[in-house]
């Protein structure tokens, strides 16, 4: 079950740590680096609509709760007028299958300031949830499936770009970009 805001603060603020960051898809006023405690940015999400399919599954990003993590990522301030447009169309893009959960959460700022954004979260009880999978087996995965929006390596390779673009340190992306990157190169 999808609990959303029932009100939605003003200025809506929307966690991006992945494809939001490279692909918001909404009008932006302000965007910062901010940082969500309790969660990690990991291929923790089977993809069977945007990055694989059905029979051949991809596999997304998502904000995967644990206690001790937290997650590096873009806070986007959207201009008050396209509030509501932008939570339905990130409605559409994000709840496709129920597999994320709609979140307002903290996320906080490199000057301390807190303030609570709009985040879509993994729903560990989901079918389509696979967290804790090894690395390797996220590469094979990565590195072969395609869906709706294109191929999951497009998917990882503009991620880790972005990310490394901000100055975003994600060692297991890196190493999943280097691994994808060499299975691609030998077929």
């Amino acid at each position: 079950m999808n609990e959303g805001p029932e009100t939605l603060a003003t200025p809506l603020w929307v966690f991006g740590y992945g494809s939001l960051i490279w692909n918001p898809g909404f009008p932006v006023a302000e965007r910062r680096l901010a940082t969500m405690a309790g969660y990690q940015r990991s291929f923790c999400m089977s993809s069977i609509h945007h990055r694989g399919t059905d029979d051949d599954p991809g596999l997304v990003l998502a904000l995967d709760p644990h206690e001790a993590a937290s997650c590096v990522g873009v806070a986007f301030a959207v201009p008050d007028a396209d509030a509501q447009a932008t939570v339905d169309y990130l409605r559409e893009r994000e709840l496709i299958s129920s597999a994320y959960i709609e979140r307002l959460l903290p996320v906080t700022f490199d000057d301390g300031q807190t303030v609570l954004a709009l985040a879509y979260v993994v729903d560990t009880d989901h079918v389509q949830y696979v967290g804790g999978m090894a690395l390797e087996q996220q590469a094979q995965i990565i590195a072969h499936a395609v869906g709706g929006r294109g191929p999951n390596t497009e998917y990882l390779w503009n991620t880790v770009t972005h990310l490394a673009d901000l100055g975003i340190d994600d060692p297991e992306l890196e190493w999943l970009n280097t691994r994808v990157r060499d299975i691609v190169a030998k077929t």
